[in-house]
């Protein structure tokens, strides 16, 4: 067998210390008392598989849960671990290295398949009897479901279209238009950033241009006389210079002449360059007044008004390309519309199909599992396009055909699900998976019928390596390799068995007594017709 499960390793989960399963190939089965903790195994594999590990479960012998897995491979092997502390987060690893959980199970998925008993529980879900069903499809029913799939996504795409569009098209032409004069109007207002700050400025020189032409002519008549008397104060510094040299005074006294002359030139100046414009006056009120109603009605900032304009124009030129396309997105929708219900036809067709053909399997694996005529089917139904088909599907059973075969939850007991489940998914192909593990779904089974399923499950250990948790010793005694789970109060070990030790387990399964000579008997004859050495 090129991929098997070569070892699993417990530590802490609940009552499993420390314990280490090596599987060989074919046929594996763990036995134990009830409680034992024989479905903690199982759980730590679901654990790789993405169902993750719950703080509770974390057992007495330290402060963490960890379950590792070693699988061989074709091409080597695949090592990963799972790891939770308590009152912390998961940690996950793959050949060593720290990976998401996800990863992992993405990459088990394929490797291993769980049968457990709450399979039964699942099949009560239309969505999980559908994909049952749809795993059964053949080549020809696998295109017919990804043509559906490429149709949903088609007509979803017009679909989504069509409702941007809307049914109200005046309305539309309505809000197309005011897009338009919304974008067309910040447009034209030609705002830019800092335009209002310039503008406050040009106003209040504009309201105060009188005032400001006055004050400018007073101040500069004034500096006149000031010039007169600096004039008197330069001539004294130059002679104090010439009778002292180092005194220094007369630069300092022509420096403030000069200043003195300048700012009387700018006034002058200043004053001559303000005009009295009422028009500009007006002018400059009124674009301030525009860009503040704009600010008003589009945004608080430049910045805000500028991409209401942007958002506008790209709306008004998706509306008028929707409104263009109006009559056209009309016309694929009910191509599309149309294209959807063929190919939901044809899926409906190969699911009937796939259905009689999976129900016959699994009727036929249930003739073998204690069944005299039981009658199981797939029943369709229609109902509105969805994602996964145009059908509603039931799972139908009666345990004889002289009953009226009903879902599945109502006409079948506990071991009678357990069956049905057993054979649906042998029937569906579990064995595609290199490892299948069977997690106690032989409950209420028990006679000839325990002994035909340890015949089932050998035989599909024929194609895969198969873990089963068990408490028939008629199982049991089919195993390639038996493990027995022993608590001793909060801890359980595992050992493996073979040989008298074998005998004694399969005793144990049948009497309760694992010294009885007549179990023991009874063992030795379950393992001879099993064909195992007893």
């Amino acid at each position: 067998m090129a991929v098997r499960l070569d070892e699993l390793v417990v530590h802490n989960l609940g009552v499993l210390a420390n314990v280490s399963l090596e599987p060989g190939p074919g046929l594996t089965v763990v036995t134990g008392e009830t409680g034992a903790g024989k479905t903690l195994l199982v759980g730590a594999l679901g654990a790789l598989l993405g169902k993750g590990l719950d703080a509770d479960r974390i057992g007495p012998a330290g402060e963490e849960v960890s379950v590792s897995a070693r699988f061989v491979l074709d091409d080597g092997e695949l090592v990963v671990r799972s790891r939770l502390a308590r009152g912390g987060r998961t940690r996950s690893y793959l050949d060593g290295s720290v990976a998401a959980a996800a990863e992992i199970a993405g990459r088990l998925a394929e490797i291993v398949d769980v049968v457990a008993q709450h399979d039964a529980l699942v099949l009560r879900r239309e969505a999980s009897v559908r994909h049952l069903l749809d795993r059964a499809l053949d080549d020809a029913g696998r295109d017919m479901a990804e043509a559906y799939a490429a149709a949903w996504d088609a007509h979803a795409a017009v679909v989504a279209r069509l409702e941007r569009l809307g049914g109200d098209e005046p309305a539309l032409r309505r809000e197309a238009d005011l897009a338009r004069h919304e974008a067309a109007e910040i447009a034209a207002a030609d705002r830019r950033p800092g335009e209002e700050d310039e503008l406050a400025g040009v106003l209040d020189r504009l309201a105060n241009a009188q005032e400001l032409a006055a004050t400018a002519v007073e101040a500069a008549t004034a500096g006149e006389g000031v010039t007169e008397a600096l004039g008197d104060i330069v001539a004294a510094a130059r002679r104090i210079d010439r009778l002292d040299g180092t005194a220094g005074l007369a630069r300092p006294a022509e420096g403030v002449a000069a200043e003195l002359a300048e700012l009387l030139r700018l006034l002058r100046t200043y004053g001559e360059s303000i005009t009295h414009d009422p028009e500009a006056l007006e002018a400059t009120q009124a674009r301030l007044a525009r860009l503040s109603e704009l600010r008003r009605r589009y945004g608080r900032t430049v910045a805000d008004v500028i991409a209401h304009g942007q958002a506008a124009e790209a709306r008004a030129d998706e509306l008028a390309a929707l409104l263009a396309d109006a009559g056209r997105l009309e016309a694929e929708a009910a191509e599309a519309a149309e294209r959807l219900a063929t190919a939901g036809a044809e899926l409906t067709a190969a699911r009937w199909r796939a259905g009689e053909r999976l129900a016959a399997a699994a009727t036929a694996r249930l003739t073998t599992l204690g069944f005299d005529d039981p009658v199981l089917a797939f029943e369709l139904a229609p109902r509105d396009p969805a994602a996964h088909g145009c059908d509603r599907v039931a799972l139908r059973f009666a345990s004889d055909r002289r009953l009226e075969p009903g879902p599945l939850d109502r006409t079948a007991s506990g071991g009678e699900l357990s069956r049905v489940v057993l054979a649906l998914r042998l029937a569906g192909g579990v064995g595609d998976a290199p490892v299948v593990v069977f997690d106690e779904v032989d409950a209420g089974i028990g006679g000839a019928t325990a002994l035909e399923l340890g015949r089932t499950l050998a035989a599909v250990a024929d194609g895969a390596q198969v873990l089963c948790v068990t408490h028939l010793p008629q199982v049991a005694a089919h195993a390639d390799r038996h493990y027995v789970v022993d608590r001793d109060g909060p801890t359980a070990t595992l050992r493996a068995v073979e040989g008298e030790g074998r005998v004694a387990e399969l005793t144990r399964m049948l009497s309760g007594l694992a010294a009885s000579d007549r179990g023991r008997e009874h063992a030795r004859e379950l393992l001879r017709t099993a064909g195992r050495a007893g």
